[in-house]
């Protein structure tokens, strides 16, 4: 199973006049990272910066210059979420801003089935709050002290490690075959191997002598062919 966890970050919040300026999104396989990331800084095409959103990412319009439109980066983009699922945090602003910047190009929009919403899954799970993706950071015990400002690639990260939480930690991840990182960057499939111990010494029994002596006395007329021999032989050949 392939999942993108993905961030983006903006000019503003209405999706119909704002521009996307920064996209990243992190690759994971089996809910295990590929070390596999797509991110990109992007020119809003003299769109301006609202100075409440620059207060909340940092990114300035100088800063973004010389840098490639939606436009040059969307059969990149697209290639990289082909086939996969999409993870992001209040999903539906996400997804508003990325649909509009395909729909400017006269691409289709993204299936909404494809998409999962993890603040709505937080809330469902923690219906008393909060859901921030801080507050589940620290929630959860995951190091965000580097996080100053949004970045869309830094929280692509966190949320991706928060996701795999959410569902139900990493031994929901864990199976007979998992995805691992190759020295090539791909992810190859290797086996784990499940050792279950024998006790040292086995538990006593919680039956009484009385009520062995009892299940014996039934037994005993249940005739010669009755699989309680069969399986009282069994457990004395042990």
């Amino acid at each position: 199973m392939r999942e993108i966890v993905f961030d983006t970050e903006t000019t503003g919040l209405d999706s119909r006049e704002e521009r996307i300026i920064e996209i990243g999104g992190v690759e994971l396989v089996n809910r295990f990272p590929t070390g596999r990331v797509f991110h990109r800084y992007l020119n809003p095409q003299g769109r301006a910066i609202h100075p409440d959103a620059q207060a909340v990412h940092g990114i300035s319009a100088a800063d973004l210059a010389d840098k490639p439109t939606f436009a040059d980066i969307a059969d990149e983009f697209l290639a990289f979420i082909d086939g996969a699922s999409l993870v992001a945090h209040n999903a539906g602003f996400d997804m508003a801003f990325v649909n509009a910047e395909l729909a400017r190009i006269g691409q289709r929009a993204v299936d909404p089935g494809l998409v999962v919403d993890t603040l709505q899954l937080a809330r469902r799970r923690h219906p008393m709050g909060p859901n921030s993706l801080d507050a589940l950071c620290r929630r959860y015990g995951i190091d965000n002290s580097h996080r100053t400002k949004h970045g869309a690639l830094l929280d692509s990260e966190l949320l991706a490690e928060v996701y795999v939480e959410l569902i139900g930690g990493k031994q929901a991840a864990l199976g007979l075959d998992s995805a691992t990182q190759r020295s090539d960057g791909q992810a190859e499939s290797v086996s784990l191997e499940i050792v279950i111990r024998t006790r040292p010494a086995p538990l006593a029994p919680r039956l009484t002598e009385m009520e062995l002596q009892a299940h014996r006395a039934l037994v005993a007329e249940l005739g010669a062919k009755a699989i309680w021999l069969r399986i009282g032989e069994a457990g004395s050949a042990h």
